[in-house]
């Protein structure tokens, strides 16, 4: 049904600010139940491409946003996926209190107990990916008690604790000397690098720092 209705935009059978037929209309024509047409077009509407409002119907957004899906990846499955072995080294692994700057970062006023891990993730045994993370553990006591020999802390974050909500930040940086050896290339490399930091309702889970060994491109879709 939302194909349908994104052709229907597409391709101005409904045009810019016009109102779209009800969801009784499009239950009946698409042959499901109306609750079905409402989570479909709230959907869209999430998305910014209709406008919904209370007692005045869904319009087809004048200005449609397009968003990024963006998701957190598995590092091992990305590399992997390019027909390389994984492995994740451990450069640091200690258990303190948060840093001032990170505390800050999320929102915290006080530094809390936290787990601190730099690693790099590797591809055939070259440098893939430098990680310099901070775990709150107040919020996951669990990830104290983990094996990352057997497993990254990205791997372990994304498949055992849920998230409602996260920054994330995209940069363009030159490598500083602690990256430029993690990766294995030279100081003042330029690098991609992501900062991102996960919620869960208002409890800040992790501040994590990626930087990509040079002429890494991400890709995503809209």
């Amino acid at each position: 049904m939302q194909a349908e209705i994104k052709r229907r935009v597409a391709d101005r059978v409904w045009r810019p600010g016009e109102l779209i037929p009800g969801e009784t209309e499009l239950a009946a024509e698409f042959g499901c139940a109306r609750a079905t047409v409402n989570r479909a077009l709230q959907g869209l509407a999430d998305s910014g491409l209709l406008e919904r409002r209370r007692k005045a119907g869904t319009r087809v957004a004048l200005d449609p946003v397009r968003k990024a899906t963006l998701e957190i990846p598995i590092t091992r499955i990305e590399v992997e996926a390019a027909g390389c072995a994984y492995r994740f080294d451990i450069l640091e692994l200690r258990r303190t209190r948060l840093s001032v700057s990170v505390a800050k970062a999320m929102q915290l006023k006080w530094a809390f107990d936290s787990l601190h891990i730099r690693g790099v993730h590797r591809a055939d045994g070259q440098p893939f990916l430098y990680e310099d993370r901070w775990v709150n553990l107040e919020a996951v006591p669990e990830f104290g008690e983990a094996d990352f020999a057997t497993i990254s802390p990205n791997e372990w974050l994304v498949r055992n604790q849920p998230f409602t909500s996260g920054d994330i930040s995209f940069l363009a940086e030159n490598a500083s000397a602690t990256q430029a050896k993690a990766l294995e290339t030279d100081e003042g490399m330029a690098l991609f690098a992501i900062e991102r930091i996960t919620w869960n309702d208002a409890e800040p889970i992790t501040f994590v720092r990626l930087a990509y060994r040079p002429g890494y491109r991400m890709t995503t879709e809209i």
